[in-house]
């Protein structure tokens, strides 16, 4: 049986999907990356291979996220795309008529307008950490509450609590100055949710027309807390597809599916590549003014990937 595996490696999770021909998820991980992006990935394949039948063929590979060139170069990607692309086409898979899609993950967040299932419009958050979900990590830490109990806790508040949200800084002490005032635990909860949210709104959406159906994905939206205030804000139903926090990993492994279709071979090292020793390097260029950091993978000692450089001096491996 022919499958298609798609891997999203980004600054917080590496997911890892094996998907049917007929669109199902077969196995999906959702790893922490913990600053060891080649070992978690090697790890995930290892774990994946495990899940799924012995009779299925892998028969096409996709990557996407921030560390999307090195897990190509790493598992013999057939196509290596940026996850705007990827969580659109995910999206788009789950709830066909999609036609705005909230994604916020661990350290950026993202909005895609979509419109006939094609991309429109769309923008990330790339600057500051405040309207992502390691925002609420730190906020959480603080208040000495586990993560996955955030949401619920929101749900029970009582009171309205606005607390800054442009800065991550500023909100920590906001937040530290209405626990004085004497707030409980779920209205102070529940505006560092608002908070996130208003901050989204304001920058990464600004200016964007907010069309139902609206999907919301990535791991923040397993928190209960964020999506009711998101639905308060817009005034719309939000949807959560079943499977939020893997969706770069899910389009990743579609549109390896379409690279490959008609027959073409696919590229794929095979499950072979989580026993192989890997190592990176790197250089400066001292070829021009621009003194380019050239980086570099090792497989079994032998250059497999470079990049960094601003020509393509480099590219020939």
């Amino acid at each position: 049986m022919k499958a298609y595996l798609g891997i999203d490696v980004g600054s917080v999770s590496i997911n890892i999907v094996v998907m049917s021909e007929a669109g199902d998820v077969l196995t999906g991980l959702y790893l922490r990356t913990m600053g060891r992006p080649i070992e978690v990935i090697q790890e995930g394949l290892k774990e994946a291979a495990a899940a799924v039948p012995p009779d299925i063929e892998i028969a096409g590979a996709g990557t996407t996220g921030s560390g999307r060139y090195l897990a190509g170069v790493m598992v013999g990607a057939d196509v290596i795309k940026n996850e705007i692309t990827a969580h659109a086409v995910a999206s788009s898979m789950l709830v066909p008529d999609v036609q705005t899609v909230l994604e916020v993950g661990g350290q950026d967040s993202k909005i895609i307008i979509m419109r006939n299932g094609i991309v429109t419009d769309f923008a990330m958050n790339t600057v500051c950490a405040a309207g992502t979900g390691s925002f609420l990590d730190q906020q959480a830490a603080r208040l000495n509450i586990p993560i996955t109990s955030f949401g619920e806790l929101a749900l029970n508040s009582q009171a309205s609590v606005r607390i800054a949200g442009r800065c991550t800084v500023f909100a920590e002490s906001d937040m530290i100055h209405k626990q004085q005032m004497g707030y409980g635990l779920p209205d102070i909860v529940k505006g560092l949710c608002d908070a996130l949210v208003r901050n989204y709104l304001n920058n990464v959406a600004k200016g964007k027309e907010i069309l139902p159906p609206v999907v919301f994905q990535g791991g923040v939206a397993a928190n209960v807390g964020i999506k009711t205030a998101f639905e308060t804000a817009l005034g719309l139903p939000v949807i959560i597809p079943e499977y939020f926090n893997i969706m770069g990993a899910i389009g990743a492994a579609q549109l390896a599916k379409e690279k490959t279709a008609g027959g073409n071979s696919t590229s794929f090292k095979g499950f072979a590549v989580t026993g192989l020793p890997y190592r990176t390097g790197s250089f400066d260029c001292n070829g021009c003014s621009n003194v380019c950091e050239i980086v570099e993978i090792y497989e079994n000692e032998k250059v497999i990937g470079r990049w960094g450089s601003r020509c393509a001096k480099w590219d020939v491996i």
